[in-house]
């Protein structure tokens, strides 16, 4: 079985996370994400885990319940139920402008090509995008515009701010 391919600052690599959502199907090792739920009650457990590790949040939960955690991620992932639920791109702002999450933010799930480069300016920079679409042309998405106005997770400075290139 060939590895699945995701979008990672801006290119396509093979992904060498494993998705767990069940505790039952923790492996001996390697670098695995974990539902919110199973990181709640294996946290102690997870944390020696042999690989690193990452957690995936559903679009309404809450930063607070993994804010003291996220040094310790090396990815979140924000797992988008259908696309049109923003509540994942205001979870990302949050993570990385309140609490600082320098580390892998992975949008997942119901994820199309006309979303990524809105993800991109709330802080995502990885992309699990639906199995039934073009990796290649999703990876297009992040370059369908060449100048923003407002500031973002990425660009701090509206463009009045901006010295001419």
């Amino acid at each position: 079985m060939q590895p699945r391919k995701i979008i990672r600052n801006r290119e396509i690599v093979s992904d060498t996370f494993t998705y767990v959502t069940d505790a039952s199907q923790l492996p001996a090792s390697g670098d695995i994400i974990v539902d919110l739920p199973v990181w709640k009650e294996h946290k102690t457990a997870l944390l020696n885990h042999n690989g690193k590790i990452g957690v995936q949040l559903p679009g309404d939960a809450e930063p607070e319940e993994i804010a003291e955690d996220l040094p310790k991620l090396a990815v979140v992932a924000i797992h988008f139920s259908v696309f049109r639920d923003g509540r994942g791109y205001s979870l990302a702002r949050i993570l990385r402008q309140r609490f600082g999450f320098d580390g892998e933010l992975r949008a997942t799930g119901d994820v199309l090509r006309d979303q990524l480069f809105y993800l991109q300016r709330c802080g995502f920079d990885a992309f699990d995008t639906r199995p039934d679409r073009c990796i290649q042309e999703a990876l297009k998405g992040l370059s369908d515009f060449t100048v923003t106005y407002q500031a973002d997770a990425n660009e701090k400075r509206p463009i009045y701010q901006r010295r001419p290139t």
